[in-house]
């Protein structure tokens, strides 16, 4: 049906703002003809009220489907994966095998894998085209297929399935349940959807906004979720506006400092900003245990003194020029480049460290407070150094 494999290709929410506004009937009617994944993607859109009805309107052998896929969290293997699978049993030839896929292929749009699985529906392989083509039709399907592929529990969460299917350059990734029983698989194209939809709510949590805010969300909610952390904002920004009143008196003396201090916090933001990206996109992948903290911070700390160390010469002439040859003023500058550049770019590691040991999400507005040390290094900081050396 046309219209349902349009809805398919569509945004998730965008389809199933349409499915809301048409009849129940009609909206089960193109739920029965998509493929499961896809129907459970859109249903998740919904709310939990018009779900039900609409689950409850489909045949029974699609409403179990349905609710089955459901109750994995979207989040997982399980909520990414689709039954749609194909496999063949243990014990066949290499010639029954052949005729076997000859019949899939009347079924089954993507043969990419086919897997096979013992009496109980236990994956014990995957079949090898090639090995299958060239063996004798007597062979047995065993000697032919590839032991123990690489399979994920369906409660494994999707960024390692998208970087499993990176790392093996898979079309797919098998699903099994707690017995190795095959369940289902993730294609790649709804892994890459994943590391997408991750990556823009990653996006989203680290300036205060809600993970699950998209344009269509409504007004209310949206206030509700950016509020609090504008307010955070408030606060903290307050602390620097204090801190910078508190030693205004330096100004009197160099107006210059006035148009130097911007530039301190804003090379510290974007240094810190650089180390905040790296480290949350690697926790993302897994790639910073435990063990590895203090590996971690000490390259940011490295890398933020290097940067420093050349940041701070540049910046130092500029401000050279800028106070009419005042070599004080620029000393001023260098060292607050270097120590703002230093500090941030540790921030920026730290902070989404630190948010994870206290159970939080690594990146829950990790650039609020990064922007609070760059602020409070870049503006008082520097006039600290410009008061005590000038």
């Amino acid at each position: 049906m046309p219209v349902a494999r349009l809805l398919e290709e569509m945004n998730d929410g965008a389809a199933a703002e349409l499915l809301s506004a048409v009849p129940p009937e009609r909206a089960a009617t193109l739920f029965a003809v998509m493929g499961s994944d896809e129907a459970v993607d859109i249903l998740n859109k919904f709310d939990e009220e018009p779900r039900d009805e609409l689950v409850a309107t489909l045949d029974h052998e699609a409403a179990a489907e349905v609710r089955r896929l459901l109750a994995y969290p979207r989040d997982s293997a399980g909520g990414l994966m689709t039954t749609e699978i194909a496999s063949l049993p243990m014990g066949l030839s290499a010639g029954e095998a052949i005729e076997a896929l000859r019949r899939l292929h009347e079924a089954l749009d993507d043969l990419s894998y086919v897997y096979v699985v013992d009496a109980e529906a236990r994956l014990q392989g995957v079949v090898s085209f090639r090995e299958l083509v060239f063996a004798r039709p007597s062979t047995g399907l065993d000697q032919v297929m590839v032991p123990n592929p690489v399979r994920v529990a369906a409660d494994t969460d999707r960024e390692l399935v998208s970087d499993l299917i990176q790392r093996y350059n898979l079309f797919a990734l098998p699903v099994v349940d707690g017995d190795e029983r095959l369940l289902g698989l993730v294609t790649v194209e709804e892994a890459m959807e994943a590391i997408q939809e991750e990556a823009s709510e990653d996006m989203a949590v680290m300036v205060g906004a809600g993970s699950e805010e998209t344009v269509r969300t409504a007004a209310s909610v949206s206030i509700r979720n950016r509020l609090p952390w504008i307010v955070v904002n408030l606060a903290l920004a307050t602390i620097v506006a204090l801190t910078i009143e508190r030693q205004k008196e330096v100004f009197d003396d160099f107006v210059v400092l006035a148009a130097l201090m911007p530039v301190v916090a804003l090379i510290g933001g974007n240094g810190g900003a650089q180390s905040l990206a790296v480290v949350i996109r690697s926790m993302a992948i897994d790639q910073v245990p435990s063990q590895m903290v203090r590996k971690v911070l000490k390259r940011e700390f490295r890398i933020g003194v290097s940067l420093g160390i050349v940041v701070a010469g540049l910046s130092s002439l500029m401000a050279f020029v800028f106070s009419g040859g005042q070599v004080d003023v620029a000393f001023v500058m260098a060292l607050a480049v270097f120590g703002n550049m230093a500090l941030a770019t540790l921030a920026g590691a730290g902070i989404p460290i630190l948010l994870r040991s206290w159970g939080f999400d690594p990146a829950l507005a990790s650039n609020i407070f990064l922007t609070f040390v760059t602020d409070m290094v870049g503006f008082a900081g520097f006039l600290l150094i410009a008061t005590l050396l000038l």
